[in-house]
């Protein structure tokens, strides 16, 4: 980096060096943009490429003073230094702005795959553009969550999703509200076993704003990982849930190898009756009782969606009639009804029994005493 005492250069040192550009860079920049006004102005002197290869501009790092060459002949126009002074400006300004946007880029870079608060500043058709600290970053439709609204300074917590280009090819920093590693970011921040690793989040599936399961797992004995992310009467979890707005349920299961006993885990809050498994074409057949059925399904099949996205296996419901406690009862009081009718037919044979002796007594006394008459 060059340094002189004048004022121009000293100018020229203070902003590159506050704003990270080399002066040489401006420079450089400076007598490329003049030699295009140059250009625009005087274009009869610009024959063709072969004169146009000819011309040079020269800024004096000094003084700041510029000057048009032609074979090492100054051709400079008479009041063209004003004109190379507006560019001079233009060009440090743009410089300034090109370098405080790789800056905050940078910046936003090292921190992809993490949260970030935002307040969100506008809304241009689908797309809210949400003020993040340092710039604004964009939430993007399919990033939104559909029952959540977006209005002119709400506050929320972002996933950092990406940093991409539009189509002039400018940077852009896009958040995301839907994402299921918005949930993950969360629970860490939320729950200190995940952080230091003590529990794991194996796999989270959401349909954002609606419902959301996570599968959380532990190797060390004695540690619950359901538990510590439900928290003390449900602190943790319900935490999590505030910050989507508490719109969104969250069910968070126990991981496990075995791939039905993991879905059966995963169909809660349903009771499951038995589950078959096609290994090979992944198809997993769970059979419900009738009652039982509407929240195996969910509300238009989210329950079943999320459990199968959950598990990795497509779940086909199948369902049996229900054995209600009602009809436990009947049986049972027919079991006893059915007891007692025996009973009672059995005392009546006995009575018969015991009445067939008298019977018997009766007619040889009967036969007697005709005998005698």
């Amino acid at each position: 980096m060059v340094i002189v005492k004048s004022e121009f250069a000293l100018a020229l040192n203070q902003v590159a060096s506050e704003r990270g550009i080399t002066v040489e860079d401006v420079i450089s920049s400076m007598e490329a943009a003049i030699l295009a006004a140059f250009k625009k102005e005087h274009p009869e002197m610009v024959a063709d490429e072969e004169e146009e290869a000819k011309i040079k501009v020269k800024v004096n790092m000094t003084t700041g003073e510029t000057h048009i060459l032609k074979e090492e002949k100054d051709i400079t126009p008479p009041g063209f230094g004003r004109i190379a002074a507006q560019t001079a400006r233009q060009v440090i300004i743009q410089k300034i702005r090109e370098a405080e946007k790789k800056t905050v880029i940078s910046h936003y870079k090292d921190q992809v795959g993490t949260t970030v608060r935002g307040r969100v500043i506008r809304q241009e058709g689908s797309v809210v553009y949400v003020d993040i600290g340092k710039t604004e970053a964009i939430l993007p439709r399919e990033d939104q969550m559909r029952n959540e609204s977006y209005s002119v300074n709400n506050r929320y917590l972002f996933y950092l999703k990406e940093i991409g280009t539009n189509n002039l090819g400018y940077s852009r920093i896009i958040v995301s509200r839907s994402a299921p590693e918005l949930i993950s970011e969360i629970f860490k921040r939320e729950v200190p076993e995940i952080s230091n690793g003590t529990v794991e989040i194996r796999k989270v599936v959401r349909e954002p704003g609606e419902r959301a399961k996570i599968a959380v797992f532990s190797s060390q004995s004695g540690v619950d990982p359901v538990g510590a992310c439900v928290g003390q009467k449900g602190v943790r979890v319900q935490t999590v849930t505030e910050e989507l707005s508490g719109l969104e349920k969250i069910d968070i299961i126990q991981w496990n190898e075995n791939p039905k006993i993991f879905i059966i885990s995963s169909l809660s809050p349903a009771k499951v009756v038995s589950v078959d498994i096609n290994e090979e074409a992944k198809i997993a057949k769970v059979t419900v009782e009738e009652s039982q059925a509407p929240l195996a399904i969910g509300k238009g099949g989210i329950n079943v969606n999320l459990a199968a996205r959950l598990s990795g296996y497509e779940i086909d419901i199948v369902q049996v009639p229900t054995t209600s406690s009602k009809s436990k009862v009947s049986a049972v009081d027919a079991t006893k009804l059915a007891s007692g009718q025996t009973k009672l037919e059995d005392k009546e044979k006995t009575s018969e029994n015991q009445e067939k002796p008298e019977e018997k007594e009766k007619l040889k006394t009967e036969k007697k005493e005709k005998e005698e008459k």
